[in-house]
């Protein structure tokens, strides 16, 4: 066994984990888990033959599933002040912004969901595009510059 300190003891940075990181990292774990749910529904009613095609209803649950991998994962390293764990919750807030708008140009209960998703993916833009997080996260900004920058 080593002498040296494991992964579990907190480092000094994940004490001192700025709001808007943690904010960020919910807003990812939200939209993981309703993606997750989502997919996972679908793919009981597959199974369970209620859906007009069963086996459409499956794929598209195991690729909700999958997706929802994405944003929870970000979640996580976002919670660890992991800098990867800024791509996928970019990506994940962008690719929301479409599903955003077809929701909120259909009929119904689906507008307020909708717009929801829009407040949320645009609120998540705005924190994963901060410069603060940028840095928190150790992410040198521009590229091409030198180690004096």
């Amino acid at each position: 066994m080593s002498t040296e300190a494991t992964s579990s003891t907190p480092s000094p940075a994940a004490t001192e984990r700025p709001r808007r990181i943690t904010v960020l990292a919910g807003i990812n774990a939200l939209e993981g888990a309703a993606l997750a749910v989502g997919g996972l529904c679908l793919l009981v009613m597959g199974i369970l033959g209620r859906p007009e095609s069963p086996q459409q209803a499956e794929t598209v649950g195991i690729t909700l599933i999958a997706l929802g991998a994405i944003p929870l994962v970000a979640a996580r390293g976002l919670m660890l002040l992991r800098g990867w764990s800024r791509g996928p919750a970019l990506i994940t807030q962008i690719m929301a912004l479409p599903v955003a708008w077809t929701l909120l140009r259909s009929q119904g209960a689906l507008i307020p969901t909708g717009i929801v998703l829009a407040a949320v993916a645009v609120t998540g833009l705005a924190l994963v595009l901060n410069p603060e997080t940028t840095q928190t996260l150790g992410l040198r900004r521009g590229a091409g510059r030198g180690p004096e920058a």
